[in-house]
């Protein structure tokens, strides 16, 4: 198995293989809460205009999503793990767009499959890719919009690409790091209410899920799911 770390949307686009596709803060953290609070399914768009397009045709669907780190004017919810973490998505469909995590999923279009990283599910993913056992792993560390690489995506990339080899990178000392990392200090700014410390906390609870997170593809669509482990 070769595993590859690429960078940003270029890496994206350039990712090959099984491709795991790592956004920790926030909106893959985010597709974990809401796919555990039981939606039926996630539908990734690129641009606003497609998400108030689909909410028009589906008026039942939920709209959710960020740009520049604020939830978008006329949509439910924004990109906050903790601001939905209690809420109950049973049945719901849900479009959702943000500045990097969906615009990864859009440009991956080489990948032959395409999984989400997170903290939250890690070692679901971890296992799932040991299960597949491919011969190419592409970890895109999708980082920040404009461009910016972010060192949460890049250790959540290492993280796994060790596991696999066989290594050991310590968690708690990337939790540590990251609380003081420069993308995390929002979290931590009573002045940035939008940007509550539980997003923070919900992102760093290693392990919380036992499921892998999959984008398929129907009918010219994208939709993530959830599909638990069964090993």
């Amino acid at each position: 198995m070769k595993v590859i770390i690429e960078s940003l949307i270029k890496g994206a686009k350039k990712a090959k293989g099984l491709t795991v596709l790592i956004d920790v803060f926030r909106a893959f953290t985010t597709v974990a809460y809401v796919m555990d609070n039981h939606a039926e399914r996630i539908i990734p768009v690129g641009e606003l205009e497609k998400a108030f397009n689909l909410k028009r045709e589906n008026p039942s669907y939920i709209l959710m999503g960020e740009r520049k780190g604020l939830k978008v004017e006329g949509f439910d919810y924004g990109n906050s793990p903790y601001e939905i973490k209690n809420i109950d998505f049973t049945g719901k469909t849900v479009i959702m767009t943000t500045s990097a995590g969906t615009q990864g999923i859009i440009n991956a279009k080489n990948a032959d499959e395409i999984i989400l990283g997170n903290f939250v599910n890690i070692q679901s993913t971890i296992a799932y890719i040991k299960k597949v056992n491919p011969a190419v792993v592409t970890l895109v560390a999708l980082g920040g919009s404009e461009s910016k690489i972010r060192d949460e995506d890049e250790l959540c990339a290492e993280y796994i690409k060790q596991k696999l080899e066989g290594k050991n990178l310590a968690f708690n000392k990337v939790k540590s790091y990251l609380k003081e990392y420069k993308s995390a200090l929002k979290f931590f700014n009573i002045k940035k209410p939008e940007f509550p410390k539980g997003d923070f906390d919900c992102a760093m609870d290693i392990d919380k899920f036992k499921f892998v997170l999959k984008v398929v593809e129907k009918d010219n669509e994208l939709f993530i799911v959830k599909e638990d482990l069964i090993l």
